[in-house]
């Protein structure tokens, strides 16, 4: 088995699961700040940046990329050390699974907006919302799939704009290598399903160690992922912390995310 990977940067170890498929693009801006302070591991749990787009993906388990990430700690923390972790989106459910899993491994987690919509009272509501998003995607193509998922995760109705569109435009319905030619079609069909509907160990994450941080984004207030952040803290005995930007901000807010991401898991004094 080949875990896949790039370390950046010196300082203390800080592991970043990417979200999505796991591929860590749109995040080198990002990566480059907390370089200047940490070794940055970026984890690649499906290898798409390393030559794999395109080969055959099954349906994807949280607990895969937890213990991937777990190995890939053990290849790069010295004996004796514990490690920084940040995950976002889909990553952000790894990290969690990862730290209820191997909690002696690791300092701080950072979980930034977990799509873990299993700990919502409204959980089989929204897990049937993303059922039908990877549904719609196999059946009408990327553009109706991408309209339900805003929608859904905006909670809010389609709007008649997004309706028309759906409605008006040809289905294309995606072949097998369609599914396999993009980190978007990978997630859409083999990520979104099982990641939100896993359901975190809320008892071992309220334990003291490692300290956890469970981030929501300042823009994404009033939406799903927000308040399954916002949710999942509150059970886990912490209080949210706001992060600048939306649920993209590491990638469309890259040096106000990595400041905030610094001075979280290393504040002064």
């Amino acid at each position: 088995m080949s875990d896949h990977y790039d370390v950046h940067g010196s300082g203390p170890v800080l592991l970043i699961i990417p979200g999505g498929a796991g591929h860590p693009m749109g995040l080198e801006k990002a990566t480059a700040l907390l370089s200047e302070r940490f070794t940055v591991v970026t984890y690649d749990p499906l290898g798409l940046a390393h030559g794999r787009l395109g080969e055959p993906v099954e349906e994807q388990r949280v607990e895969w990329w937890s213990e991937g990430a777990a190995r890939v700690l053990d290849a790069v923390l010295p004996e004796g050390e514990s490690a920084y972790v940040f995950g976002t989106s889909a990553g952000a459910v790894a990290a969690l699974d990862l730290a209820s899993r191997h909690p002696d491994r690791l300092r701080h987690v950072v979980a930034h907006e977990p799509p873990a919509v299993a700990v919502l009272p409204d959980a089989e509501r929204q897990r049937a919302m993303f059922t039908q998003v990877r549904d719609t995607y196999r059946a009408q193509g990327i553009e109706a799939a991408a309209a339900h998922m805003t929608a859904g995760i905006e909670e809010r109705p389609l709007t008649q704009q997004e309706l028309d569109k759906v409605s008006d435009s040809e289905p294309q319905p995606p072949s097998p290598a369609d599914e396999l030619a993009t980190p978007m079609a990978i997630m859409l069909t083999r990520v979104v399903v099982p990641f939100t509907s896993h359901s975190p160990d809320l008892v071992s994450l309220s334990a003291p160690s490692p300290r956890l941080t469970v981030a929501v984004g300042v823009d994404s207030a009033g939406q799903l992922l927000h308040r399954t952040a916002s949710f999942l803290a509150r059970r886990t005995g912490n209080v949210a912390r706001q992060f600048p930007g939306g649920h993209l901000a590491a990638q469309t807010h890259p040096a106000e995310f990595a400041a905030r991401l610094k001075e979280t898991l290393l504040p002064a004094g």
